[in-house]
């Protein structure tokens, strides 16, 4: 025992010292590198967006507006893009020849010149059927799509989810501003909608099959009790046509992106791309512009979709659900309440 409390002092000075955090040297660039995101929509509008690299201590990455877009083919033609917001590019809804070869060129404020290389045009295959499954680690939903002609085979998706939700409590009353008034509530703001779009990057492709054929292709795979699927879920997803060369450029961006952070994951490569620079040819430039068609379904998923014996979290878990209540004097009281509150409380909405 004696031994034991002449060690307390150690044992308390070692639980009571300060954790300093490391901050590794980060290799530092010299110059921030020109960004291209987009690609050459066949049948339909081109949005790019044009940026630049920004270190790990910028939040937000610089975006490079005031710039010449143009879409140009292999016989000369030029589409130009308009800036819709900074850094944003959008052209007009187009109809472009798949049979031609087009480039994306730029020309920025400062009056660097950049283009892509000719690209083939590819028309995307509908998508044929969205399905899913309740699966032991969750929800999967899966694509299917074929291609007749056998001359897509590399697929890249992407979708957005938007699921329905409720309030977890229902305000049947607002607060005219100002006043110690309250009427009934003519507009319902208890049922609301969110999107979310994809941030991963989901490819596939039949290259080693002897059909062009997507069977049950999983897209995503949310939790099974997940507050998506409460009341009513949708999947919008697009799919693009992509040549091997474009392929094999993003499933090089998922391995950096997705693929990193533990002992065994591959380590991560340089990005090359189709952009260069003109004014500039050694400048490293990121970014892979394509020339493809895109397909587009939905699916709706209601939640008597389910068996009953499954129950879907609400999405206020461990977070506050006090409502907002405003004190009413009693002559000003309204006859009925919502349930769950007192003669003296009523949650409300100040207008």
């Amino acid at each position: 025992m004696p031994r034991l409390i002449r060690l307390l002092p150690v044992l308390l000075l070692l639980f009571s010292s300060c954790v300093d955090t490391y901050q590794p040297d980060v290799i530092a660039t010299p110059k921030s590198y020109f960004v291209v995101d987009g690609l050459i929509n066949l049948r339909g509008v081109t949005t790019v967006r044009l940026s630049r690299t920004r270190s790990l201590t910028t939040a937000t990455a610089p975006v490079e507006a005031k710039a010449t877009v143009t879409i140009r083919d292999e016989a000369g033609t030029s589409y130009p893009l308009t800036e819709q917001a900074a850094g944003t590019y959008t052209s007009a809804a187009l109809t472009l020849d798949a049979s031609r070869r087009y480039q994306l060129r730029v020309r920025t404020a400062a009056g660097r010149e950049y283009a892509s290389d000719l690209v083939a045009g590819k028309l995307t295959p509908p998508i044929d059927r969205l399905s899913w499954a309740v699966e032991r680690n969750g929800v999967q939903l899966y694509v299917d799509a074929h291609d007749a002609t056998n001359n897509t085979r590399y697929y890249r998706w992407t979708y957005q989810e938007t699921w329905q939700f409720q309030t977890p409590y229902y305000s049947e009353y607002e607060l005219v501003n100002n006043t110690n008034t309250v009427r009934p509530r003519a507009d319902n703001i208890q049922t609301c909608w969110r999107s979310e779009s994809s941030t991963d990057i989901v490819l596939g492709n039949t290259a080693r099959l002897s059909q062009d054929v997507v069977s049950k292709y999983p897209l995503l795979l949310p939790p099974g009790d997940s507050y998506r699927f409460r009341i009513k879920y949708s999947l919008l997803v697009q799919q693009y046509a992509q040549t091997a060369e474009e392929y094999a450029y993003w499933e090089k961006l998922k391995k950096n992106t997705e693929s990193l952070g533990t002992l065994f994951d591959p380590l991560p490569t340089q990005l090359t791309g189709n952009v260069h620079g003109l004014t500039d040819p050694s400048e490293l430039v990121v970014g892979y512009v394509g020339a493809s068609s895109m397909s587009e379904k939905r699916l709706f998923i209601d939640r008597s979709e389910f068996p009953a014996s499954i129950t879907f979290l609400t999405g206020y878990e461990g977070l506050c659900q006090e409502p907002d209540t405003v004190l009413l004097p009693s002559f000003r009281f309204p006859n009925s309440l919502a349930t769950g509150f007192t003669q003296e409380y009523l949650p409300l909405h100040v207008l």
